[in-house]
């Protein structure tokens, strides 16, 4: 399957309140200049360190982006 990363993160939305992959991607959700079609690692990091919000930490960015590669790429 070849989908962006927006997209993959987009299957952990509407879980709990302490679920923390769950509030990364219903804030990413909600960040309309999100770049929604990257796969890429390095312009995904650059945009959480530079852009995201807060409750979009890189640490949890990183455990996606594992899942991400292991499930997708």
């Amino acid at each position: 399957m070849d989908r962006s990363f927006y997209r993959f993160v987009l299957s952990f939305r509407g879980g709990t309140i302490d679920d923390l992959k769950s509030t990364f991607a219903e804030y990413m959700f909600k960040d309309s200049s999100f770049p929604k079609e990257e796969k890429a690692f390095d312009p995904l990091s650059r945009y959480i360190e530079e852009k995201a919000d807060a409750k979009m930490p890189s640490v949890i960015f990183d455990e996606l982006y594992q899942l991400y590669e292991e499930r997708v790429l």
